[in-house]
């Protein structure tokens, strides 16, 4: 599969010079939360989201400017020529975003472990308590990509001109209205227009289902136009579009603003 790696492949690799694990644990809002909160893979370093993000902007995960992602990238260590797999603690959940913002910023080189720390704790590889290291700055150099992000103005004006397909990847209760959001004083519901292809669907036990299976999951979306993923918050859109990235060829982007951006704001909400 695309962008994915295995725990054997990993374990083999592990010492690779140019290669750098990233710990992009992020706890699961209303969901499970994981078994080894405390411990990452042997000589993992933290991505923390959240300070990844824009902390200007009161929405949570939207992407920070480039200048910002780019210095904490080279604090963290990070090189242009650096090959970053990234995993998280629930298998795959926070993953595939910090996946994205990476991919959002120019740097192609850059992997998700399929199964994360449970499927690499099963195979017995070595693991060690959560911890922040000493490390030496990086050249990291992020180049903006901003055709992979979408902003509400173009959502919006996308339901008259219709030039791309909304994926929602949210639960179908919260969809179609029937549930409420996790968030409160949020209505559920969805963008004209939009369809559903819940993250937990292309899911399996932590791991992205076979891509025959994904297949037919996205059997019903127009593979004549490029595709833009939202959710709640930006976060769970990327799983789907890491699962859609699989088996279609669209051109793919992020509503970063997801849900939480176009509810807050009153627009237009079908249920």
């Amino acid at each position: 599969m695309k962008y994915m790696i295995e725990p054997d492949w990993l374990r083999e690799h592990l010492n690779d010079p140019n290669l750098i694990v990233l710990d992009a644990s992020y706890p699961q809002v209303g969901g499970e939360k994981s078994s080894f909160e405390d411990h990452q893979i042997l000589g993992a370093r933290i991505f923390e989201i959240d300070y990844f993000s824009d902390q200007s902007n009161p929405l949570p995960h939207m992407l920070a400017p480039s200048d910002e992602f780019q210095e904490k990238a080279r604090n963290l260590g990070i090189y242009k020529n650096s090959h970053l797999i990234i995993y998280d603690n629930l298998g795959i959940y926070s993953s595939p975003r910090a996946w994205w913002m990476f991919k959002a910023m120019g740097h192609d080189n850059v992997s998700v472990l399929n199964g994360g720390l449970p499927g690499w704790i099963e195979k017995r590889y070595p693991v060690e308590k959560k911890m922040e290291r000493e490390i030496f700055s990086g050249d990291f150099v992020a180049n903006f990509q901003s055709q992979l992000v979408k902003s509400i103005k173009e959502v919006k004006r996308n339901l008259e001109t219709k030039t791309f397909q909304v994926i929602d990847a949210r639960s179908k209760g919260r969809f179609d209205g029937s549930l409420p959001e996790p968030r409160p004083r949020l209505s559920s519901g969805h963008m004209p227009h939009s369809v559903n292809v819940p993250f937990e669907e292309v899911l399996e036990k932590g791991r992205l289902k076979s891509e025959e299976e994904l297949k037919k999951m996205f059997s019903h979306v127009d593979t004549s136009m490029p595709l833009t993923f939202s959710c709640g918050s930006g976060l769970t859109a990327c799983i789907t579009l890491m699962a859609a990235d699989q088996v279609l060829d669209n051109e793919k982007s992020v509503y970063d603003g997801s849900w939480v951006e176009w509810a807050s704001k009153g627009e237009v909400i079908i249920k």
